[in-house]
């Protein structure tokens, strides 16, 4: 008898689902039978995504063009969630701008990260969350990062944000002391996404540089990981995942890979 439950019927709600980590995690529930909603600005991609694993998995995907860094387009999700009751709400959007120190960063730059990696992970998880209490049943995964443990040079803000999820998921295991709601945060290190696109600016080539010369890991290694936590007995509460590459000891400490 296999220690995992299943997932299979499950609804899920992925934030930042377009692309990266929360793209990779969509197709990794919806192999196992999840039905799915996907948030992102770009529909566009979300929609080629629906119908892609609705086609493969035979599983219902629902769209919606979300910015979780605006409260009213969140809670104008309320009547959608009534009639789709959310059983895993995966925390993924977030991202880091610019990579100046305080005293050259543009404000805006900051406010667009915590904007999105905290207050946007703050409205989903209160949106969700009531009826999760009322049904004693749910799980909120939040995706944390390195940065949340460290600190390092221009990374200030991206930092406190992702330091802020770490103190968000703990504290919130606090809150819902008594119930049989979990709440699980993994945190990668170094990993390719468009992330590094995003933080440079569209600067193409620095972001490729960042990852050409050693072995990072993939999105496809954190949705594993995420459905590892999602996945366990609902006895037990997988409270952190820290994943690092091989070939990274620390923040800012990555060896090359041997040619």
């Amino acid at each position: 008898m296999s220690w995992q439950q299943s997932l299979k019927n499950k609804t899920v709600l992925i934030t930042g689902a377009s692309s990266g980590i929360g793209a990779a995690a969509a197709r990794k529930f919806a192999s196992e039978g999840a039905n799915l909603i996907l948030l992102a600005r770009r529909l566009d991609r979300l929609e080629a995504l629906s119908a892609e694993l609705e086609k493969q998995y035979h599983i219902k995907c629902l769209p919606i063009k979300c910015d979780v860094t605006k409260l009213a387009e969140v809670q104008s999700l309320e009547k959608i969630l009534q009639k789709n009751p959310v059983d895993i709400l995966l925390n993924n959007a977030g991202l880091a701008v610019g990579t100046e120190k305080i005293q050259d960063a543009d404000p805006a730059d900051w406010e667009l990260m915590i904007d999105t990696n905290v207050k946007g992970l703050l409205y989903l998880t209160r949106l969700v969350l009531p009826k999760m209490i009322e049904r004693d049943s749910g799980h909120i995964i939040n995706i944390g990062s390195i940065a949340g443990h460290g600190i390092y040079e221009g990374g200030a803000v991206y930092c406190a944000s992702k330091t802020a999820v770490d103190v968000i998921t703990r504290s919130l295991r606090l809150d819902l002391f008594g119930t049989q709601v979990r709440v699980s945060e993994v945190s990668p290190g170094l990993i390719e996404t468009e992330f590094s696109l995003v933080r440079y600016k569209g600067d193409a080539v620095k972001a490729k540089n960042l990852y050409d010369y050693t072995i990072p890991l993939t999105v496809e290694d954190i949705a594993e990981i995420i459905i590892y936590c999602a996945s366990a007995p609902p006895h037990v509460n997988i409270s952190e995942v820290v994943v690092w590459p091989t070939l990274q000891a620390g923040i800012g400490k990555v060896a090359a890979k041997k040619q």
